[in-house]
């Protein structure tokens, strides 16, 4: 009888030590693939990792400029001009994040002033969006890129040297693309692209345009 029990008490042992054994097992491939399981976070891009983020690092950099000079030099509608570029940084950085680039990243500076005189250049009639031929421009702000300003409403554009009235024609070298535009308002750079306008010569997910011919047309 003493033997008896004491196998039968060995035997319970053994099943119990193997069972835990096989729930540690269990648990340890549980939290393994529960660990597996979690997502990685995507990594956020800077203005050097993407064209797009570049682009639209440029475009706030503008704004922000902008912001700068009328605290600098205000007049009569500077407040009005301040809170408009606000609400265009704040839209700039929505974007930014459904880009998945860094939010707030500004490039300023990137599009530097270019020589006050003007370069002529000689050129074919070009046509415009809606078939018709346009005349010889002159061109202006050689080398400059283009972004948008984040601005909505019928085409139009903004700069820091053309006043409002000022006709430009903004050619895309990459695709061809023009848009004719009158500059409605004040920019930090030779020439921003309000959102309409810009749809009508970007490329496909790209927020900067940098192989731009801008002209002078009236």
């Amino acid at each position: 009888m003493s033997r008896r029990r004491t196998l039968g008490t060995r035997k319970k042992a053994a099943l119990l030590v193997s069972a835990a054994a096989v729930a540690g097992g269990g648990a340890f491939v549980m939290a393994s693939t529960s660990n597996a399981a979690q997502p990685q976070s995507p990594r956020t891009l800077s203005a050097a990792d993407s064209a797009v983020c570049q682009g639209l690092a440029t475009a706030l950099g503008n704004n922000q400029r902008f912001i700068d000079g009328q605290r600098a030099a205000p007049d009569a509608q500077s407040a009005a001009r301040i809170a408009n570029r606000e609400a265009v940084i704040e839209q700039i950085k929505v974007q930014q994040k459904a880009s998945g680039c860094a939010v707030g990243e500004s490039a300023q500076g990137s599009q530097p002033k270019q020589p006050a005189q003007p370069t002529q250049r000689t050129q074919p009639a070009q046509p415009t969006r809606n078939g018709q031929q346009a005349q010889n421009g002159q061109q202006v702000c050689n080398g400059s890129t283009v972004t948008l300003s984040g601005e909505g409403g019928a085409p139009a554009a903004s700069s820091d040297r053309f006043p409002a009235g000022t006709t430009l024609r903004v050619t895309n070298l990459d695709n061809n693309k023009s848009t004719t535009v009158k500059v409605t308002s004040v920019s930090g750079s030779c020439v921003l692209l309000n959102d309409a306008a810009f749809e009508q010569v970007r490329e496909p997910g790209k927020f900067l345009i940098r192989r731009a011919l801008i002209e002078k047309v009236g």
